[in-house]
């Protein structure tokens, strides 16, 4: 029978955590440090054990919400993706997880918990007092040569890069640029005008994300250029091990048709083959992205209460936050349209 155990964070607990082939991104003490920062949220590091030796590591944080403590692994709208387990091979994510109940409503005192593993199936959920929504991702297996890669994308995703360069897009690697973080946003904020909404959190979690991922050299930003120069089109990538993600990418919507955001993503993916890493990661579906050449993985996102009046207060939130930013961007389009 498997247990989890809370432990501190040490260089040695941190370097057997390196040690296990899937590990991602977001179980990195960088990450766990931007996400804590984002959320005044506390990590929370558990060593699995089987009859007490030690066969794997977990990995969530503890935020309180409604004067409630809350465990993600993690928790919708903290712009992370699977965190969950390191398990070391022939260790059940089914064991592991049902350990995980005992645990996170015992020792770790949590009301809520929720956890999106990428190595958890649908299969590996019932019976757990669990609820969970079908959570798709997007990947593209970096395998192949890159002519293969550029063939197995739709014809007028090719199209669009070579237009991009026939245009004169330029990609750039930003680098360090303090200023990366407000051009990003103010991309973002003017793609999330088209559908009449805001964004879903603010500039600082960009300026987080960069300031702890980047000295780690784990983060690849771009940026596209047109032919006079102008920054036009952003992303961010962190990558990690064997895995580049997709974390963000924004736009202004006049330099569109010159299709920047093809020409970044066609850069990350070489860029990404040379230096070894053999999967890119959308961190999510969508049907845009399948033009790309993409495979679908499923990741359920599960979820479980104390009691049905914490799952009802989750639910409410999730409603109340969608409505707030709807608000927000009705507010804000009327202010731009009232001059003065």
């Amino acid at each position: 029978m498997l247990k989890l155990h809370r432990v501190e964070p040490s260089a040695e607990l941190w370097a057997d955590r390196a040690t296990y082939e899937d590990r991602l991104i977001f179980h990195t003490r960088e990450w766990i440090r931007f996400v804590a920062e984002c959320q005044r949220a506390e990590p929370l590091l558990a060593v699995v054990t089987d009859d007490g030796r030690p066969v794997g590591h977990f990995t969530g944080l503890l935020a309180r919400r409604f004067g409630m403590r809350i465990l993600g692994s993690p928790m919708a709208g903290w712009t992370t993706s699977y965190v969950g387990f390191n398990l070391r091979p022939g260790v059940s994510r089914r064991a592991a997880l049902e350990a995980l109940m005992p645990f996170a409503f015992g020792e770790a005192g949590a009301a809520h918990l929720e956890i999106r593993d990428r190595g958890l199936t649908e299969n590996d959920l019932g019976g757990l007092g669990l609820r969970w929504d079908a959570a798709p991702t997007a990947v593209i297996d970096l395998n192949p040569t890159e002519d293969q890669l550029f063939g197995a994308m739709a014809s007028a995703c090719r199209r669009n890069i070579r237009k991009a360069a026939k245009s004169g897009v330029v990609i750039e690697d930003a680098g360090g640029d303090p200023a990366f973080a407000d051009e990003f946003y103010d991309q973002l904020r003017d793609v999330f005008a088209k559908q009449n909404l805001v964004p879903t959190y603010s500039v600082d979690r960009v300026r987080s994300l960069i300031r702890h991922l980047a000295p780690a050299g784990n983060l690849l930003l771009l940026r596209a250029r047109d032919a006079d120069g102008r920054g036009i089109a952003t992303a961010v990538l962190p990558w990690y091990h064997r895995t580049m993600y997709f974390w963000g990418g924004a736009s202004y919507r006049p330099f569109q048709h010159l299709r920047p955001n093809e020409a970044l993503i066609w850069h990350a993916l070489r860029w990404a083959k040379e230096r070894g890493v053999t999967e890119f990661d959308f961190v999510g579906g969508n049907a845009y992205k399948a033009k790309y050449g993409t495979s679908e993985v499923p990741v359920p996102w599960a979820r479980r209460s104390r009691s049905p009046l914490v799952a009802h207060l989750r639910d409410a939130a999730k409603q109340g936050f969608a409505l707030k930013q709807r608000t927000v961007a009705r507010l804000t389009r009327q202010s731009v349209a009232i001059p003065g």
